[in-house]
């Protein structure tokens, strides 16, 4: 995995999280949906989703610039990530919502691709 197509994916994954997280406060949530309150079941699974991208943003840094560097990277990969979600949010949230959803599902698909395609000598050097 190059390391342009490491950072794209850590990106795409860690603004996928950064979103979910954002939405499963009651604030954000209501300017998606228009609900007041965010349903019970609702806050957990985003912020199980949320923290869940992140961990998996991990796994495309480590693999392009190994432990040391790559955990730094996945910091900055975080930060953007977040940087994204709040202008994006405050923006227009539904279609912060709907590229989060895009961004994290393509991210996963090539993830995914990788490590059919080429096993885990596709991720790790």
């Amino acid at each position: 995995m190059s390391t342009l197509h490491a950072s794209l994916a850590a990106l795409a994954l860690a603004f996928a999280g950064m979103a979910a997280l954002a939405f499963a406060m009651d604030r954000h949530y209501e300017q998606l949906t228009g609900a007041r309150e965010l349903p019970a079941r609702r806050g957990p699974q985003l912020r199980g989703l949320g923290t869940a991208l992140l961990a998996l943003a991990l796994v495309p840094v480590l693999s392009g610039w190994g432990a040391t560097v790559g955990s730094v990277a996945w910091l900055g990969f975080v930060s953007a990530g977040a940087l994204m979600a709040v202008a994006l949010i405050s923006a227009h949230a539904r279609w912060a919502a709907r590229l989060a959803w895009l961004a994290g599902v393509l991210a996963v698909a090539d993830l995914a691709w990788i490590v059919f395609s080429f096993g885990t000598t596709g991720f790790f050097r």
